[in-house]
């Protein structure tokens, strides 16, 4: 199709025709929120890079829950801060750990309200690293039962669905086996698959408490130069029984989303990660850019990518958008 025949601009001509013809359709129901809990009552702790965001003891992280129903963000995810930390990460996987009563607080509290937690080590280890360490080295079999014994904790307290972001080899496996074992076959995993050694995270880092004492995580997160290994790690993540595979963080990986799309019949999430909303909120502060209009070609562009599913910071403004 050449010009003067055919005319792209006749379908751009008014905002009918440009709803008609629109090709990515991002919904409320692709938003997952992120949420920090920490323990204590009445804590609300701002995040300073994450403008907007807090460390919330459980009663105000129930509020903020409804507040996300209200607009109608489908699901969160919960991220846990302990209030003591060990070489095991023992509060990780303790019946009475932070995200354990987050958990069971917010699904009494919005019933409805689809709750994901994050299983991984590193807010509740004393060295930060996401598996157990054994003379400077992380020990990922050891690690793997550990793992285990935190997602099955988080489904024992009422989550709806675990999501490993360790990066440890069989983790998935290992979960799913003992999520079994113990009459949870119901419960889904959603794996952290393509997650990048990524300097996005440093926001999280500062909200989770959970930056490495030593080194850091490129002995098991991914090369940010790395794409085909994305799709190994994705597949075996399928073959060891994740329900749903992850790539983070998203705005830097659109080609690696794009491709796991293509070659995987799964659904997939994206994760818009703490770098990538500190970045919009500091141009947004400056006003170079417009926010509101930013944050919606953002998410588009993760959804136009393949994602099925967006873990953002943004989720509550995004739904009130979208539904406004």
């Amino acid at each position: 199709m050449l010009f003067p025949e055919y005319r792209a601009r006749r379908m751009r001509q008014n905002e009918a025709f440009r709803r008609m013809v629109r090709e990515t359709e991002l919904s409320v129901n692709d938003l997952i929120l992120p949420l920090f809990a920490v323990e204590g009552r009445d804590v609300q702790n701002p995040i300073p890079s994450m403008p907007g965001h807090c460390q919330m003891s459980v009663e105000h992280l129930v509020a903020k829950v409804r507040e996300a129903a209200a607009a109608g963000v489908p699901a969160v995810i919960l991220f846990g801060l302990p209030d003591k930390k060990d070489p095991l990460g023992t509060r990780a996987y303790a019946a009475d750990g932070i995200v354990q009563k987050a958990v069971r607080e917010v699904k009494q509290a919005v019933p409805d309200m689809a709750v994901i937690t994050d299983v991984c080590l590193c807010q509740y280890t004393d060295h930060g690293h996401c598996g157990m360490v054994a003379k400077g080295v992380i020990d990922n079999d050891a690690s793997l039962d550990l793992l285990a014994k935190t997602a099955l904790s988080h489904a024992q307290a009422g989550a709806d669905m675990v999501a490993p972001s360790d990066m440890m080899d069989g983790r998935v496996a290992e979960i799913r086996a003992l999520l079994d074992d113990n009459g949870f076959t119901h419960v889904p995993v959603m794996a952290y698959s393509a997650k990048y050694c990524s300097s996005f995270y440093g926001p999280f880092r500062e909200a989770a408490d959970s930056a490495p004492q030593f080194g850091d995580r490129r002995t098991y997160q991914m090369d940010p130069a790395n794409a085909q290994e994305a799709l190994r790690e994705a597949t075996m993540d399928v073959e060891e029984g994740a329900d749903i595979i992850m790539v983070k963080p998203a705005l830097p990986y659109l080609d690696i989303i794009c491709r796991l799309r293509e070659e995987i019949d799964l659904p997939l999430a994206a994760y818009n990660v703490s770098g990538e909303f500190a970045m919009i909120k500091a141009a947004a502060a400056k006003g170079w850019i417009d926010e509101q209009r930013v944050m919606m070609e953002t998410l588009t562009a993760i959804k136009r990518a393949g994602a099925d599913m967006i873990l953002t910071y943004f989720a509550i403004d995004a739904a009130r958008r979208l539904k406004g």
